[in-house]
């Protein structure tokens, strides 16, 4: 809660700086606040996926916390899971700044990042301090912007953080690095998939191995999604997480809406419950799906869960609706399980 009170006190001041420095006060804000402990879930909002006991079903998606800093503040704040990174082999310091922008008009957020982070040893340390902590925390893995071998990036990430990872999320849908996206052909996305399975399952041995969660796009044709979804049930993913940021510009109306990058926010809503449709139908219920992508109320996380969504994610709507929102969503959730007859999230699931 101190985290909720320090935010309301600082806003004004933060929505005066640039986007990018504001993210870097709010991390130090949560750095300052400290783990603290997660507050307690109605038992109908948990549930288990890909073999995961969720306390509720709303996380922090990757990109908030780039380096794995916060997992557990993120987790005090009503947080069911965190998802860190994205994580690169080596440190990079990503695109030129400015890069990342507030719409404020549009109630969303372009960013052209680039897989901005300090590099694979330094995340290692702090995760496997953690290690032992309570909680759901998703590392999500990402290769570096100038590597010649991508999928070994990937391979390597892989590695290095499945055994301190809850689930691992392999990124391969941000538009921010230069033909990242081409990783979701068919051919290119079973050998990454074959890499990256075949790399944690060397590091973990005989222990428990964590599943592997897919990053897909928003912006993917028909024959996309059919060929993602069967490569997903034949690799036994655990999830496939609906959708990264946009590329596509719907009508705005912000003066940086020509910005280019990432579009994340209340504009990308029904683009990624579209998708996640897709994805369901293309799966047959076969496996779960995350949704993410414009969620802010209750409602809009009800209307993803009803659609499909196992699981939510939150980001861009957190730079408007401060840290208070995972407590706000769950409490809205628990409302319209009881107005609609459910007695849990999971009855719920594709629902609609």
């Amino acid at each position: 809660m101190r985290a909720v009170v320090l935010y309301s006190l600082i806003r004004p001041a933060l929505f005066r700086l640039d986007a990018e420095s504001a993210h870097g006060l709010a991390l130090a804000g949560l750095k300052l606040a400290g783990p603290g402990r997660a507050p307690a879930c109605p038992a109908s909002l948990a549930s288990e996926v890909a073999g995961i006991a969720f306390p509720n079903p709303v996380g922090m998606a990757a990109g908030f916390d780039k380096d794995g800093e916060v997992p557990d503040a993120l987790l005090a704040l009503g947080f069911g899971f965190a998802e860190v990174g994205s994580i690169t082999p080596l440190p990079q310091a990503g695109n030129p700044k400015p890069r990342l922008f507030r719409l404020v008009e549009d109630r969303a957020v372009i960013n052209r990042m680039g897989f901005n982070n300090k590099g694979g040893e330094a995340a290692l340390a702090r995760l496997a301090a953690r290690r032992d902590r309570p909680g759901v925390v998703g590392i999500n893995i990402g290769a570096n912007k100038d590597s010649h071998d991508r999928v070994a990036d990937y391979a390597t990430m892989a590695r290095m953080m499945a055994p301190h990872a809850t689930y691992l999320a392999v990124n391969i849908s941000s538009p921010n690095t230069p033909g990242l996206r081409a990783l979701q052909d068919e051919s290119a996305l079973t050998g990454l998939l074959d890499a990256v399975i075949a790399a944690r399952d060397e590091a973990c041995g005989s222990s428990r191995r964590p599943p592997v969660f897919l990053k897909v796009a928003p912006d993917l044709e028909a024959a996309d999604i059919d060929a993602i979804a069967r490569i997903a049930i034949d690799r036994k993913l655990g999830a496939l997480i609906v959708s990264n940021t946009t590329i596509s510009r719907p009508a705005l109306a912000s003066p940086h809406a020509g910005e280019t990058g990432g579009l994340s926010g209340a504009p990308l809503r029904d683009l990624a419950l579209q998708r996640l449709r897709d994805f369901r139908k293309a799966t047959g219920g076969a496996i779960p799906l995350v949704g993410v992508g414009g969620i802010a109320t209750a409602e809009d996380a009800w209307a993803r869960i009803r659609a499909g969504a196992s699981l939510v994610q939150v980001y861009s709507a957190m730079v408007y609706e401060g840290p208070n929102i995972a407590r706000r969503i769950c409490k809205g959730l628990t409302s319209l399980m009881k107005r609609d007859g459910f007695g849990s999230i999971a009855d719920a699931v594709g629902r609609e």
